[in-house]
């Protein structure tokens, strides 16, 4: 009789789940989100994609169709919410579109040419700065396909 209080107490404490088995679900959950997010199959709500840079680097902030799909010629729109102009970089009709830039921007954004026909959307930013930091939407319109990307400078 005595010792069936241990054995609750035990079976208690197993039933309970690891710090590493919660974080190991959590990030399961979130890679899934943004898969089907990625993949433009629903709008879900999940975090997004996170990139490191420290001041001064160049960085790609990745975005890519799935299935891969050519792009050359699409309206793509790299932008943040919070800044006005919102568009970092834009493409129309097969070419950069940069007049309505946000001017902090300017001279500093690419997209790679060659990654367009197979669906990769991924904006270079060059020489980051603080003001960098921030939420990024990579938008293609007509495709109605959208990723977000958050920018951390460190």
């Amino acid at each position: 009789h005595c010792r069936m209080p241990q054995q609750v107490e035990r079976m208690s404490h197993k039933a309970q789940p690891s710090a590493f088995s919660v974080l190991i679900s959590h990030h399961a959950v979130a890679f899934f989100l943004l898969t089907l997010f990625h993949g433009g199959h629903s709008q879900a709500v999940g975090q997004p994609q996170r990139i490191v840079a420290m001041v001064g680097d160049d960085v790609t902030l990745p975005c890519h169709l799935t299935p891969p799909a050519d792009v050359f010629n699409q309206m793509l729109e790299w932008s943040r919410a919070d800044l006005k102009p919102r568009f970092v970089h834009m493409r129309r009709t097969g070419e950069d579109y940069l007049l309505d830039q946000n001017p902090s921007y300017m001279g500093r954004t690419s997209v790679a040419i060659e990654g367009l026909n197979k669906g990769d959307v991924s904006l270079k930013l060059s020489k980051v700065e603080l003001s960098d930091k921030g939420t990024y939407r990579c938008f293609i319109p007509r495709l109605k396909k959208q990723s977000d990307v958050q920018l951390v400078v460190g």
